[in-house]
């Protein structure tokens, strides 16, 4: 009869091991990407919690490297899309095709067939091919000629956009938006950051070549899985199902706001705050979590109205508020 003291000891182990190599991401990453530190943590949190995320920011501030610098040290498969608007539905997805010599249909996997999809500028393409990288994200799953097709696994999409540059887009639709777990900002680095990046490519850094630049798999499939498993355990009390509700509930009543959070949103804000619990080592969640993860989980699913936006209101300032004014548990 196997020793329950034992078992538990084990996963214990398991969990801490698991703990420590995703917070060597941190480390590992910096080696290629300098000063973002939050967006790989945001990262992170997606894999932990199965979902996707949004990465918005100005070109040039190493979103791409940054999710193949991700890859590198979980050692996982990644591939890129850039999203033109003549990209098709299949380009993504995969076909069929036809082999002359069996005189047979074989389907040809497309790009989405990976650990972690970076989908490069999004709103570049038309809604047609938005929209297939849907089933993708939420079932895990391609449908093509009636036979759905699984996804590896884990699997991540991490779709960027330009903030500042929309002639030629086609914005992402709000239930489109909702699909994503996570809305990341990658902001300008910090003067003393962009001399770091511009002393490493004075010194033969070469962000295509990462191998060169020290990036090594500290990190795994079998710790995710960990992780995961460690992270459904956390304990979420009444008191804090209570708050999350109550924050969702108060931007639908915003009037600063047309369009408030879904329940949809308000799940996932408890889960990436119980991913964050536990990567910061609690097997509970605290009211400090919910207000760590509530930016980036809520910012992309509230729409502001034309006069707020006109005045300077933002969808943060919105959401800072409510954290400031919604009554915090004891």
């Amino acid at each position: 009869m196997t020793d329950p003291t034992t078992d538990n000891a084990g996963q214990s182990r398991d969990a801490g091991t698991a703990r420590a190599s995703l917070e060597a991401l941190r480390a590992e990453i910096a080696k290629a990407v300098v000063g973002q530190d939050p967006a790989v943590t945001g990262l992170v949190v997606a894999l932990l919690c199965r979902g996707h995320v949004l990465l918005e920011g100005v070109p040039g501030v190493a979103k791409t490297l940054l999710v193949r610098a991700l890859a590198s040290a979980l050692e996982l498969d990644t591939k890129r899309i850039q999203f033109t608007p003549d990209l098709m539905p299949s380009d993504v997805t995969g076909s069929l095709v036809y082999d002359t010599r069996t005189a047979e249909f074989s389907f040809q996997p497309g790009p989405v067939f990976t650990n972690l999809l970076l989908a490069d500028e999004i709103n570049r393409t038309p809604p047609k091919t938005q929209s297939s990288l849907l089933e993708a994200m939420e079932e895990r799953q391609v449908t093509v000629d009636g036979t759905p097709r699984p996804l590896p696994e884990p699997f991540l999409v991490a779709a960027t956009q330009n903030p500042v540059e929309y002639e030629g887009t086609y914005p992402l639709p709000e239930a489109q938006l909702d699909r994503f777990l996570l809305k990341l900002t990658i902001p300008l680095p910090s003067r003393q950051d962009e001399i770091d990046v511009l002393t490493r490519h004075a010194s033969g850094f070469n962000p295509r070549d990462l191998r060169a630049a020290g990036v090594r798999p500290v990190a795994g499939p079998a710790d995710l899985e960990a992780a995961r498993a460690a992270v459904a355990k956390t304990t979420v009390s009444p008191e804090i199902t209570a708050y999350v509700v109550d924050i969702c509930r108060a931007t639908r009543e915003s009037p600063s706001l047309t369009l408030g959070v879904s329940p949809r949103g308000a799940t996932a804000l408890l889960a990436t705050s119980r991913a964050w619990a536990w990567l910061t080592g609690r097997d509970y969640v605290i009211p400090d979590d919910l207000k760590a993860l509530a930016l980036p989980t809520l910012r992309h699913r509230i729409q502001l109205r034309p006069e707020a936006e006109m005045e300077g209101v933002t969808a943060d300032s919105v959401i800072n508020a409510i954290l400031t004014h919604v009554p915090v548990p004891r």
